[in-house]
């Protein structure tokens, strides 16, 4: 890998760009965001419902795409139901760029397609909201932070615990030196469903074929293929389009352990697993997986995801010197103290235990709302993002790193300094 921009660098760019004022004519005042929104996918569906929702005074969407005329059709009708308005309508997300009336373009895509959907957004002059991951590789998130700094765009990336209370408190605590050195992080994400409904193969309309679903437009830069419906509707199981557990899930966590820790980016990550459950599935990305990372900081990661048992659900586990905290299913916080007997001192193992739920206690039900509102107000009132396209592309390296190493079967070492990897 021969780019060499350093966390200097890009730290700078990022920060070029939060300063720069929001595209509105008129920043501060009543005048709405208008939102152009790439796709309407299970996920893009849902968060242009909660968009409307938190945003209703800040925001208005004025134009959707989707490839798939189905999607497209569903979308428009949900923005017309909910906000009693019409917006234009495009298959191509390229056309709808060109409308200089769009301040701000959320992105809903499979991530292979995020690259050139942000940078060619980005020289359209909108601003960027970006579902994680950021990229479908490093070289991909270098390209997007030199274009973030030279254009003075926000770029916004869908990791929402950066905004998450829960995690906020997580960080306080930990910061308050409560745990003590903390050494160890266990993060987990356990999934289960019946084996003939196999995680990630998602239903196909049943109306969907290849006159109304454009396949070319899904593929963008990704190697030719024949029309395939699969591909198309269930792309994160096709390593084409998706770098499977690690840019779908381990990514939010890895970022969440960053978040807490104050801490950026790995220096070396190994990988293993495999499809264990559905092997009589034509997947090709893992349905189990485990990677160690390991900090400069003196600090490992063990992080591991399965598709066929979910009991513990999903969490990340700190564990101190003093104390061990963890954070369950974005809604439970817990702290223990150490008590290894004799020794342990009094102001350890008596200092009481710690629960915080995020709904009864903050008030946080989940924080994708707030995350998109953040977004939002980053835009019209320049406020400061909670995942900038710094933090965004951090998480994405952490996943990339961890596919590699689980493709390539080896070691892999990351320069941060020097964006740079190498394996063993």
């Amino acid at each position: 890998m021969s780019d060499n921009i350093t966390r200097r660098n890009f730290i700078g760019g990022t920060a070029v760009a939060a300063a720069a004022p929001a595209i509105l004519r008129a920043q501060g005042s009543n005048e709405k965001v208008r939102v152009g929104w790439i796709g309407f996918g299970i996920r893009g569906y849902s968060l242009v419902g909660t968009l409307m929702e938190v945003a209703p005074a800040e925001a208005q969407v004025t134009a959707v795409c989707d490839s798939f005329t189905g999607n497209l059709a569903r979308g428009k009708d949900k923005v017309q139901t909910m906000q009693k308005t019409t917006p234009a309508a495009y298959e191509d997300y390229r056309k709808m760029l060109e409308d200089k009336s769009i301040d701000a373009v959320f992105i809903m895509t499979p991530e292979h397609l995020h690259r050139d959907m942000i940078l060619a957004a980005l020289a359209a002059g909108k601003h960027v909201y970006c579902e994680k991951p950021l990229t479908h590789t490093i070289e991909e998130g270098l390209e997007i932070l030199r274009a973030v700094e030279q254009s003075g765009k926000k770029l916004q990336v869908g990791t929402q615990r950066r905004s998450s209370l829960l995690y906020k408190k997580a960080k306080e605590i930990y910061d308050s030196g409560r745990l003590g050195k903390v050494t160890f992080v266990r993060a987990f994400w356990y999934r289960n469903s019946l084996p003939e409904t196999p995680q990630w193969r998602y239903a196909i309309p049943p109306d969907a074929n290849e006159s109304n679903a454009d396949f070319n437009k899904f593929l963008g830069r990704a190697p030719k293929r024949p029309f395939s419906l699969p591909r198309y509707f269930q792309w994160r199981l096709y390593w084409d389009y998706s770098g499977g557990i690690s840019t779908d899930l381990l990514v939010h966590q890895t970022d969440a352990a960053h978040l807490v820790l104050g801490a950026h980016a790995p220096q070396s990550v190994v990988s293993s697993g495999g499809i264990y459950y559905w092997t009589q599935d034509d997947r090709e990305v893992p349905d189990t997986m485990s990677s160690v990372f390991e900090y400069p900081e003196g600090f490992q990661i063990n992080y591991s995801c399965m598709f066929g048992n979910q009991h513990y659900g999903y969490g990340e586990q700190f564990f101190g010197s003093e104390a061990t905290m963890e954070v369950m299913n974005l809604q439970d916080l817990h702290v223990y103290s150490e008590n290894y007997g004799k020794e342990t001192p009094e102001r350890v193992k008596n200092a009481p235990e710690i629960h915080i739920n995020a709904t009864k206690d903050l008030g946080q039900a989940n924080p994708t709302g707030d995350h998109i509102k953040n977004f939002i107000e980053a835009v019209k009132y320049n406020k400061p993002l909670h995942c900038d396209a710094r933090l965004g592309h951090e998480a994405a390296v952490t996943g990339h790193l961890a596919t590699m190493s689980y493709r390539r079967d080896k070691k892999v070492f990351w320069d941060a300094a020097k964006q740079q990897y190498r394996t063993s």
